[in-house]
């Protein structure tokens, strides 16, 4: 049985950091990313990793500010998030993916993470 458990959300004033942590079983994935649902909006790509070979993909809104990477000896996504700002305040979900996707069709997800920027 596939299971992605994410941790590491929280309150946070803005310019602060928090990581993210997505923890996957079950299986073994080629790709994996990270996704928010902000209150009244859809659920959109935030970043995501091609589990072999290591390449990174990143919204414009977050380039520069998040950082995702893995590790393959834990099974385990991170998303260090650095920066942060009010908008950043939405539910994070962890993804994971059978083939090469980056920005959809994700097979596989997580229950969400609430991440909350004050101002």
């Amino acid at each position: 049985q596939v299971q992605l458990v994410e941790s590491g959300g929280g309150l946070v004033q803005a310019g602060g950091s928090l990581r993210l942590s997505c923890a996957a079983s079950g299986r073994t994935f080629y790709a994996m990313g990270w996704f928010r649902q902000a209150p009244g909006k859809e659920r959109g790509f935030v970043a995501g990793v091609m589990w072999s070979a290591g390449s990174t993909y990143y919204a414009d809104s977050v380039k520069g500010r998040f950082t995702i990477s893995r590790d393959n000896a834990k099974n385990t996504v991170y998303l260090q998030m650095n920066s942060l700002k009010p908008e950043d305040t939405a539910v994070y979900y962890c993804a994971a993916g059978r083939a090469a996707v980056v920005a959809g069709g994700y097979d596989y997800w997580g229950q969400g993470t609430q991440v909350t920027v004050s101002s």
